[in-house]
């Protein structure tokens, strides 16, 4: 007979609560909620265009991994904001059902013997995997957001090679439990004989009226947990009293400051070493490389070529983003002309930015041709801020933010 003061014992496991019933429907929410947090992670991966050019590829070797990608559009506007900002949002406001799964099947992480068939020994390697991938991928979301780079090598490749071997031990364990956490809950079965689940040794099982929690009111109370982290996240990609209740998120809260600059941004002048002296109007020149050579042009250059104006958002990978903004100045397709491209061609943007990634960037050629992509000179009726990029910056419909270089020294147009 098993000791119960081991974890191996089923009676080690008191609580009434868990049971097939209870893990089962947790276990169908994770089910439909990672899929989308899946889907709109290859989305985001696809929207940095990372076949077009080496320095947009922050995952090398992808090689099959990479089967999916496409050119990233520039319709709707608000594309990346939307998927980006459904990826990140639903992603900690899972944090509850997770955690709570995990807790729900705990007993069966220590069950004995390990493996008892072929089959169970494949879900139980698919139950290691899952259970180690789900954490890695949720704790290096949440530090990527919080801006805390605390894991060893870039987020990128990380989160990139993680959340493939997540969601394939993912698929694994769904193809083998969802039949049965479907029949569980036709069944409406909160405890069954026998089930590893269920306790043999509930707490207080002879006490009327015992001071515990029953299985849906565990539920609500999991689903509080996560519209409260909803609540305090999702304010992020909006503007107004919306983002004040984003106080869990570093780029949450009031504005940064009023007037026309008066709106979010992720990396400064100061952060991104930007001298003052390299920005003055009479030292800074932008190159405009393409087939018929190389143009500098001074910002009053800039200002004097025919001016056009956008209202884009800014969106982040980190979840969050800015409403429209009224940006202005030279269309990318005119600076092509400039240098001999009369049909639009890729681009490759580089930055006064001495370190950190994406100082340098690459658009396609469906970006650069949109009417709307622009060299900015202005945003909202004003000059840009130096940490808005002045003297001059990209504005590209529904392209990730890091794509949108600021400070921008030079332009090489032509195929990449």
């Amino acid at each position: 007979m098993s000791d119960p003061r081991l974890p191996s014992s089923p009676g080690f496991w008191r609580s009434p609560v868990r049971g097939p019933w209870f893990t089962s429907v947790l276990g169908l929410v994770l089910l439909a909620g990672i899929t989308v947090l899946f889907v709109t992670g290859l989305l985001s991966y696809a929207a940095y265009n990372p076949d077009l050019a080496p320095v947009n590829d922050k995952t090398p070797d992808k090689g099959l991994l990479g089967f999916y990608l496409f050119s990233w559009p520039t319709d709707p506007p608000w594309l990346y904001r939307l998927t980006q900002g459904v990826h990140v949002t639903l992603g900690i406001t899972l944090i509850p059902v997770l955690l709570a799964k995990l807790w729900s099947v705990v007993p069966k992480l220590f069950a004995l013997p390990p493996v008892r068939s072929f089959a169970h020994a494949i879900e139980r390697i698919s139950l290691l995997l899952l259970v180690g991938g789900a954490l890695f991928e949720f704790v290096t979301g949440v530090l990527n957001v919080q801006l805390d780079y605390l894991f060893p090598g870039s987020f990128y490749p990380l989160h990139f090679y993680g959340a493939w071997v997540f969601f394939a031990a993912f698929v694994t364990h769904a193809v083998l439990r969802v039949p049965v956490a479907l029949r569980n809950l036709r069944e409406m079965r909160g405890a069954g004989g026998g089930d590893p689940l269920v306790s043999p040794r509930p707490d207080a099982p002879d006490v009327p009226d015992a001071p515990t929690v029953s299985r849906r009111g565990a539920l609500g109370l999991v689903g509080g947990g996560s519209l409260l982290l909803f609540g305090t996240t999702f304010g992020r990609g909006f503007d107004g009293p919306l983002r004040r209740t984003a106080v869990l998120a570093p780029h949450g809260g009031p504005e940064p400051g009023g007037g026309p600059g008066g709106f979010q941004i992720n990396k400064t002048a100061a952060y991104a070493g930007i001298r003052e002296r390299e920005t003055r109007d009479d030292a800074w020149r932008l190159e405009v490389v393409g087939r018929t050579g190389t143009v500098r042009l001074s910002r009053a250059d800039l200002c004097e070529l025919p001016s056009h104006g956008a209202a884009l958002p800014i969106a982040c990978v980190e979840g969050w983003s800015t409403s429209d903004q009224e940006w202005r100045g030279v269309r990318l397709r005119d600076l092509a002309a400039l240098v001999g491209h009369d049909a639009p061609t890729d681009v490759l943007v580089e930055s006064l930015q001495r370190h950190g990634a994406f100082r340098r960037a690459a658009l396609r050629a469906n970006q650069v041709g949109d009417e709307r992509s622009l060299l900015a000179l202005r945003v909202n009726g004003a000059d840009l801020t130096p940490d808005h990029g002045y003297p001059a910056r990209i504005i590209v419909p529904a392209a990730p933010g890091v794509l949108n270089t600021k400070w921008v020294a030079r332009m090489t147009f032509g195929e990449l």
